[in-house]
């Protein structure tokens, strides 16, 4: 196992020199890392099948998909991002010329999630790489067949002194979180979230935060139904829900509730049989991660049936071979912890609403998501959602989509996440942004030297009067 510290320092001279960096060179580096993802697409499809049970065309959607178009996107990009931005001068700094250049952070640290351990470990790595950083990367301990093939992609790209992975338990990523880095960039759990920037601020290091959340959707009577099945279905199973931007619950008008249940009902079968034995047998309905998360979701559904909820579909489960089937739970009252508790599994809530304005206080009462997603044709439901409630993106009769918008910032807000990735905002993540102002040859601040007479205090007065 490498030791921690000795890679942080041997980061150090690296990313000193990194500084100097060419859009060309750093644009090499990107194709490289392209060329070696593309290179190894069968391993990735066989360790993700491995790992999660995934069917190797959702893995080719959700990991392979969403990182080569973070990655042709910054080969596109990169070398407008790096160009300094002019400033116009204010009136009280007329004759001055102002910039702002994006420099690296220098060393920074990755830690990745289980759920997506290909796409949620190089995706930020491209960013970092496009503003010029040297990186660390913590992959979670529970992908062992993926970080096989994370390791092998990066090995063959990057030397170690400039990007390495660093494999182990919580107490690696603790030591790890010990060191002085000059940014981190964390995806996990809104809790684990907490330790991650309390031990940044011992440092003080700057963070990005890709947190969860229980994401809502509300369905409203004027909805397209079978589009809302169809799309919040794929969400709510894609990966079998262990997808930080999942639907996590759903508000559904009471006049069209049966309805909506039914078709949902109706998609699962089609797509993954019409028994839970038959879903079982799937190839393509994935695993959960291991046994403890699958117990853990199965006891939300049987704490919520406790509680007073139906099963409208699903509720079996099977722990030792991971499985979860896709559930709907109906009448899901307040105190039941699957209302409370991020569920990261297919099991799908439906509350039964009557107003909207009850919806949206509903969804101001509790902790800000990372994302809200509104099935809809009416124009004052999506203005009241957009106006009254904050979440990290609203999506309008889509779902999961906003995470492949390469020219979207993503991220949340408060405890769904701090600061944004991808696309330019990635890059920005991690540069510094730097102000740089220099003298033109004639400055107007010689008029205010002292001493201070009639004149120069009259002027001090018009530019408090008319200076922006």
């Amino acid at each position: 196992m490498m030791n921690a510290k000795a890679v942080f320092d041997s980061h150090e001279k690296t990313a000193l020199k990194l500084r100097r960096s060419t859009a060309t060179e750093r644009r090499a580096k990107l194709a490289k890392l392209l060329e070696a993802i593309l290179d190894r697409k069968d391993a990735i499809l066989a360790a993700a099948q491995q790992d999660l049970g995934k069917h190797p065309t959702e893995t080719n959607l959700t990991e392979v998909l969403p990182l080569v178009g973070e990655l042709k996107h910054s080969l596109s990009h990169l070398k407008r991002w790096m160009k300094p931005q002019r400033i116009s001068p204010t009136l009280a700094t007329l004759g001055t010329r102002s910039r702002v250049i994006y420099q690296p952070k220098g060393r920074c640290l990755v830690i990745s999630p289980w759920n997506y351990p290909l796409s949620l470990a190089l995706g930020p790595l491209v960013s970092a790489v496009a503003a010029g950083n040297t990186v660390i990367l913590k992959p979670s301990e529970f992908t062992p067949h993926t970080n096989g093939v994370v390791k092998d992609i990066i090995a063959a790209v990057f030397a170690p002194d400039e990007v390495a992975v660093v494999e182990g338990a919580a107490d690696v990523a603790t030591e790890l979180l010990a060191l002085p880095f000059d940014h981190i960039f964390f995806t996990g759990s809104p809790a684990v979230g907490k330790k991650v920037m309390a031990a940044a601020a011992a440092n003080l290091t700057s963070v990005t935060l890709e947190l969860g959340g229980k994401s809502p959707v509300v369905v409203d009577a004027s909805a397209d139904l079978q589009s809302a099945a169809d799309h919040i279905i794929w969400g709510k199973t894609v990966n079998a829900g262990q997808t930080c931007i999942a639907p996590d619950y759903a508000y559904v008008h009471r006049d069209v509730a049966d309805k909506f249940v039914e078709l949902c009902k109706t998609t699962i079968a089609q797509r993954f049989g019409n028994t839970d034995a038959a879903i079982r047998s799937s190839a393509d309905f994935p695993r959960m991660i291991h046994r403890r998360h699958a117990e853990r979701v199965a006891g939300l559904i049987d704490d919520a049936v406790q509680a007073g909820s139906q099963i409208a579909c699903g509720g079996a489960s099977d722990a030792e071979a991971r499985f979860v089937a896709p559930t709907l739970l109906r009448n899901v009252p307040a105190r039941a912890r699957i209302r409370q508790e991020e569920i990261f599994g297919p099991v799908l809530p439906i509350v039964t609403f009557e107003s909207l304005d009850a919806v949206v206080e509903d969804i101001n009462a509790a902790p800000k998501p990372l994302a809200l997603y509104a099935w809809t044709k009416d124009s004052r439901t999506i203005e009241a959602l957009k106006t009254n409630t904050s979440s990290g993106s609203l999506c309008v009769n889509l779902c999961l989509q906003q995470f492949a918008q390469h020219n979207l910032p993503f991220g949340g807000v408060n405890t769904s996440g701090i600061g944004n990735a991808h696309g330019f905002y990635g890059f920005k993540a991690f540069s510094h942004e730097r102000a740089m102002m220099s003298a033109g040859p004639m400055s107007a601040l010689k008029l205010l030297f002292p001493p201070y007479d009639a004149g120069k205090r009259r002027l001090s007065e018009l530019l408090i009067k008319y200076g922006t």
